[in-house]
């Protein structure tokens, strides 16, 4: 621009408010850290916030050595990675002794927040029962749900109300949604031994037939004397099927793979279903003596042997090795295997249990 004197000045070139000027960035070798920028924790010793901690409470490296079990050497040392670190002196010499910079003042007011979270971390989370709130998710046949569910769920109610079961039958999902979370729990018995399960027998048990309360083959007068054990062999059974499209799969449920005479019996998939067609026929349906005792209390029905001698129905609690070390679950199997053994009383949860194949 021409001036009045005849003299060439350079207009100023204009830049943004809090831009910095060009040598700015020579000045300090081009480097201008981000105050956002991540660090990696893998490259970070955690030990050192704890030396920190004692630091700025003590403001004396002798003090906080021998609050956190350090040689004065250590403590000095750990310091100078601390200054490394962070890229500030933290603590630096004064006439009254070692004061914090301003740096140091935000992590005193920081670090203990941060210092409890990681400490909580590392704390057992255990809870009591009435403060527990969960969703449990259990498969089981339905025939053990008549059992349980009205034992379980009053139990539940007073003691641990935050806490809902859902329920689902055996199936070939069972163990994969054991070993997913989609099932916490399984009720059941197993073909195998899978590797990361655990089991625990929570109940042992007979067979036993269900027949309505006046059905001929309970009275000898009526069938000509014939042995009860043949007149209930010559009988239509009602079986329990598994669910439409399922397979039995490692957990399974004996009355749905049971044996009976019958080369053609009704199969139905709900036991109370099953039980009241008995109620109302001549047919017959063998179930552990359980429930079936159970059952004929609500119905007209009469509680027999089977005609021919049948294995024993052991009955276990399945689940998978990641929920194996919660107090909250542990609890919760103590009282499924004392609802289904009430002699046996609560239990710890897992002082029977058996890890299975592979299991830690």
């Amino acid at each position: 621009m021409q001036t009045g004197f005849g003299t060439s000045v350079e207009r100023p070139r204009l830049r943004s408010v809090g831009t910095p000027p060009r040598q700015d960035a020579r000045q300090d070798g081009g480097r201008h850290p981000s105050p956002h920028r991540r660090v990696n924790l893998a490259g970070v010793d955690l030990n050192l916030l704890v030396a920190l901690e004692a630091l700025l409470a003590e403001r004396n490296v002798t003090h906080a050595a021998d609050r956190v079990g350090l040689s004065q050497p250590a403590m000095s040392r750990a310091l100078g990675r601390l200054r490394g670190l962070f890229d500030d002196e933290l603590l630096v010499r004064s006439s009254a002794g070692l004061v914090p910079t301003v740096r140091s003042e935000q992590l005193a007011a920081e670090l203990p927040e941060a210092l409890n979270m990681l400490r909580n971390l590392l704390t057992s989370r255990e809870t009591a029962p009435g403060s527990w709130e969960a969703t449990v998710n259990i498969d089981l046949p339905d025939h053990q749900a008549l059992d349980l569910l009205p034992r379980l769920l009053p139990r539940l109610r007073d003691v641990a109300p935050g806490v809902t079961v859902v329920t689902a039958p055996l199936g070939t999902r069972t163990l994969r949604g054991l070993e997913s979370g989609a099932v916490d729990l399984a009720v059941g018995q197993l073909t195998t031994t899978p590797f990361g399960f655990y089991r625990r027998t929570i109940l042992t048990d007979q067979f036993v037939c269900l027949l309505r309360a006046d059905h001929p083959a309970l009275h000898p007068a009526l069938r000509g004397g014939t042995p009860e054990a043949e007149r209930l062999a010559g009988l239509r059974h009602v079986v329990i099927a598994p669910p439409a499209l399922e397979e039995p799969g490692l957990v399974y449920d004996a009355v749905a793979m049971l044996e009976v005479p019958d080369p053609s019996p009704v199969a139905v998939q709900n036991t109370m279903a099953a039980a009241m067609l008995v109620a109302e026929t001549d047919m017959v349906l063998t179930i552990p003596r359980r429930t079936a005792t159970r059952i004929a209390r609500m119905l007209p029905l009469a509680v027999t042997a089977p005609p021919a001698p049948l294995p024993a129905y052991e009955l276990s609690l399945v689940w998978h090795e990641r929920l194996h070390r919660d107090s909250n679950y542990a609890w919760l199997r103590g009282e499924l295997a004392a609802c289904l053994a009430p002699a046996a009383g609560p239990s710890a949860g897992n002082a029977d249990a058996r890890p299975l194949a592979g299991a830690a």
